[in-house]
């Protein structure tokens, strides 16, 4: 799951990607139903490729994603291949599958980068933290030592939440007192984890939202900083994602790629949101890997990203296709 610089846990994915398809699958998800209702006498036709058409948007996986959906079932079908709901199953997932096979990239740590910097940003709510205390859990134990920085100095809650964390994964907490300059917090990080031979350091920063202009800006300003230190770093820009956000999320994703160019994304609460769409309309707009989904609160729940296990929750069990 990382670059392997040290000796490597394996992590057990089995009851994962079994939650994964009990929490898509849950309440009235876009594919949760036989895909049969869609054609009433099994006959598929342009009729059933646009009710699947709508479904696809109401389903967050938004305009370009539906749009190469579709296109590839209508030439499927122009070629006479779709003649039964199976084979529009069988279409389905070959296309889905299309496009988050090229963002399934997981996170790599290079011998070369450490200490290797991962800035982590988003919105309020997304998760940020908790995503931080996960994945120090999980570099911990693949081998790594790893060192956090409390650049969101915005709350005082939001310091002893990761204080928290670090003392749960006995790992240091670079901190300042409330209102400090959050550039400044994490260049003294940056310098900790390298005097103390670090492998990681995971920053934290404030949640703001991507329309907050001056707030973005300070994010450009921490990655500037830590850049005069290690022209490398940070050599991850992660944003977490709230799934049940919805198009918002694929806002909020466009606008960080914007001001910092972003290198993976986390995305988080799936459990939360029944459709599971939004990773399409991500994945095929703008192309950055998918490190990590989450699906709830426990440690283990979070995994790196595979395609073709989302793309096997998301879809029904009931054909043959």
């Amino acid at each position: 799951m990382f670059g392997k610089i040290k000796e490597t846990k394996p992590v057990s994915r089995d009851g994962f990607v079994k939650r994964l398809r009990s929490r898509l699958n849950r309440g009235a998800g876009w594919l949760t139903y036989d895909l049969a209702n869609l054609a009433p006498g099994g006959k598929i036709d342009e009729e059933a490729l646009e009710a699947l058409e709508t479904g696809l948007i109401l389903a967050d996986v938004g305009v370009d994603a539906t749009g190469k959906i579709i296109s590839d079932l209508q030439n499927r079908l122009a070629r006479k291949e779709l003649k039964d709901v199976g084979a529009l199953a069988s279409g389905l997932r070959t296309a889905l599958t299309e496009i988050l096979q090229p963002v399934e990239q997981p996170l790599v740590i290079r011998e070369q980068d450490l200490p290797f910097v991962i800035l982590v940003v988003g919105v309020n709510g997304a998760g940020k933290t908790t995503t931080i205390g996960k994945l120090a859990k999980q570099l911990k134990d693949n081998g790594y030592s790893v060192m956090l920085a409390a650049g969101d100095t915005f709350r005082a809650a939001a310091i002893e939440q990761l204080q928290a964390w670090g003392e749960r994964n006995e790992v240091s907490v670079i901190a300042q007192q409330t209102g400090a300059d959050p550039a400044a917090v994490i260049f003294d990080a940056w310098e900790a984890a390298r005097s103390r031979n670090i492998d990681v350091l995971l920053a934290d920063t404030a949640g703001r939202l991507q329309t907050q202009q001056g707030l973005m800006d300070e994010l450009a300003k921490i990655k500037q900083v830590v850049a005069r230190q290690d022209p490398a770093a940070p050599q991850e820009i992660m944003l977490v994602l709230d799934a049940s956000q919805g198009q918002n999320a694929m806002a909020q994703a466009e606008k960080f790629n914007e001001v910092l160019g972003l290198t993976g994304i986390t995305v988080t609460k799936l459990d939360g949101s029944a459709k599971g769409g939004i990773l399409l309309a991500i994945a095929s707009k703008l192309g950055v890997p998918v490190r990590f989904i989450g699906i709830g609160e426990g440690i283990e729940d979070m995994q790196p990203f595979r395609a073709d296990e989302y793309v096997d929750a998301l879809l029904p069990h009931t054909d043959s296709g």
